[in-house]
């Protein structure tokens, strides 16, 4: 048997707000460093992007591209060479359906799935001729509702796959407060069967999607959504496969859609307290608060008396039909697992207290790297003596620490991110000196 981890939602250096090292071969390394084994190429409506994807991947199994291997320095100061080639590509992409829709003007994010370069350079060919601006932007605006895309996209292509992306969010889910529906069949109407999955988002998890009936029979999806080579994988599915011939387009959506949980081990979460809409609030006021306290203020700001805008939590609460315990009962039972983790740089960050993009960070970031493998073999896999081993005794208790739970969290809201530590601002880190950390 193969374990895989998947990301199966990203963006490239085309998409607004995103990093410019977002390129494929660099993509692929930092995959290899994460821990990433199979990843979604991004962004590939866009007319400069899908070129890229085409001079630089060569298909390895149906549906399933690699960057040919070649040595890349990285990162360029330490000296190692390590191999692009061996991280998995499968041909995804995010586009925004905004147009009105049963009397409300909708704004849904979706995520398209292509089994070929030939099916994308139709729909990137038809989306063109029918006039839709797709060289703006990575992750396009189309002037249709998801179901119109849905229709469009099955009529390209009938192996083409959408899955909802972060559907919980405010203003850009499907099940959001703001521009999303109630329900899945309030929006794809008779085509709701092709609809197998949801993306959870960073401010939802899946115990949280299990507190709602309606999507008792959907399969829960995390991903990154990564703007940036530091944010691949912070949310990632966990799958395993017979073979590597096992491992192809149909099989990792067979996978998902009838949610084999012999074949789906468990999803990689954020604490959804970190994503930037999980409760209620107002930015501009620093004011945040939990749902029942949104309906004593009456949903609107004390502060200020505006609007608040309405987290995910508040929204998953209103359509929610089980408590969390009923909730957890049904999900164990039921529903592929899943596990929280905090990013091995923020962990060793905090275990040090300072900054997780230092260079003292970096340093003893890729000397674990290099002692004991990949970032998600280390925060899964790696015994804890063998952590303390090549770092230090503070490090290894963190790292046990957020695999137990045993974390502090402020909880983000109206796009602030919540603030996740391991350790509480007076606690004892323990273990030794600072001075003696940096030396790694």
């Amino acid at each position: 048997m193969i374990q895989q981890i998947l990301d199966l939602h990203i963006h490239s250096k085309y998409s607004r707000a995103c990093s410019p090292s977002l390129a494929l071969p660099e993509i692929a390394s930092t995959c290899q460093i994460r821990g990433i084994d199979i990843v979604s190429t991004g962004d590939f409506t866009h007319p400069g992007w899908f070129q890229h994807m085409k001079e630089s991947l060569v298909e390895s199994s149906d549906g399933i591209y690699r960057v040919p291997r070649t040595p890349l320095q990285l990162p360029p100061t330490r000296g190692e060479r390590r191999l692009v080639g061996e991280t998995k590509f499968i041909l995804g992409t995010e586009v925004a359906c905004i147009k009105k829709h049963k009397g409300k003007t909708r704004r849904v994010h979706v995520l398209l799935f292509a089994p070929s370069f030939e099916t994308v350079e139709k729909l990137n060919a038809k989306l063109s001729d029918d006039g839709f601006n797709v060289r703006a932007d990575g992750r396009p605006i189309l002037g249709m509702t998801c179901k119109q895309l849905l229709e469009y996209v099955l009529e390209i292509d009938n192996r083409m796959v959408m899955i909802p992306a972060h559907a919980w969010t405010p203003w850009f889910g499907i099940l959001g407060s703001k521009g999303g529906y109630d329900s899945l069949e309030e929006a794809f109407e008779e085509l709701t069967p092709h609809i197998f999955a949801l993306e959870t988002g960073l401010s939802s998890d899946p115990l949280m999607n299990w507190r709602v009936p309606m999507v008792d029979h959907i399969t829960m999806i995390s991903n990154s959504d990564a703007h940036s080579l530091a944010k691949l994988g912070r949310e990632a599915n966990v799958f395993q496969f017979e073979n590597e011939g096992d491992i192809t387009y149909d099989e990792i959506f067979r996978i998902i859609r009838e949610e084999d949980r012999k074949k789906f081990l468990h999803t990689i979460e954020f604490y959804p307290e970190e994503g930037k809409y999980h409760i209620d609030g107002h930015r501009d006021c620093h004011f945040s608060c939990q749902p029942e306290q949104t309906k004593k203020y009456g949903g609107l700001c004390p502060k200020c008396k505006k609007p608040l805008v309405i987290g995910v939590m508040n929204r998953v609460v209103e359509l929610a039909g089980r408590n969390e315990d009923h909730a957890r009962a049904f999900g164990v039972t039921n529903k592929v697992p899943y596990k929280s983790l905090v990013p091995l740089q923020e962990i060793i960050a905090d275990s040090i207290h300072v900054g997780w993009q230092s260079k003292k960070v970096q340093a003893i970031y890729h000397n674990m790297i290099d002692a004991l493998g990949s970032e998600f073999h280390i925060l899964l896999n790696i015994d804890l003596k063998t952590i303390e081993s090549v770092t230090d005794k503070t490090i290894a208790n963190a790292i046990d620490r957020v695999r137990r739970g045993d974390i502090h969290i402020v909880p983000g809201y109206d796009g602030e991110f919540g603030v996740v530590k391991v350790f509480g601002d007076r606690e004892e880190r323990g273990g030794v000196s600072q001075s003696e950390l940096l030396l790694y």
